[in-house]
């Protein structure tokens, strides 16, 4: 990704078909070292492309993915807050003992190193 971030601020600095030179001069700005493999493959696959033409291509290619996660919610927010208020009393009632406190506690303030 960095490599094309770099191909990208090279074009919009004015370069039509930025050089592997181009690219490292400025993953070197911010201190990472070009993998000359790496930018080979990124200069080979956008070389005589329009960039406005391919970023478009992009967006359309994630507007048709599917985005997960928000099956969860819909089921969770459907079943309201009358479930939350009957689950509440339980916890109440399952309140845990306090056990005593022993002295080898109290020298290590209740954790241990490896804890």
């Amino acid at each position: 990704m960095r490599y094309v971030a770099a191909y990208l601020l090279a074009a919009l600095g004015g370069k039509d078909s930025p050089s592997a030179s181009d690219l490292e001069k400025i993953l070197s700005s911010v201190g990472i070292e070009a993998d000359g493999e790496k930018l080979k493959i990124v200069i080979g696959q956008l070389k005589g492309k329009n960039i406005d033409e391919v970023i478009a291509a992009g967006r359309e290619k994630l507007a048709s993915m599917p985005a997960a996660g928000g099956a969860a919610a819909p089921a969770a927010a459907a079943s309201g807050p009358a479930a939350a208020a009957a689950a509440a009393p339980e916890k109440e009632e399952k309140k845990p003992e306090k056990k005593e406190e022993s002295e080898s506690e109290d020298d290590d303030m209740g954790f241990g190193l490896f804890d």
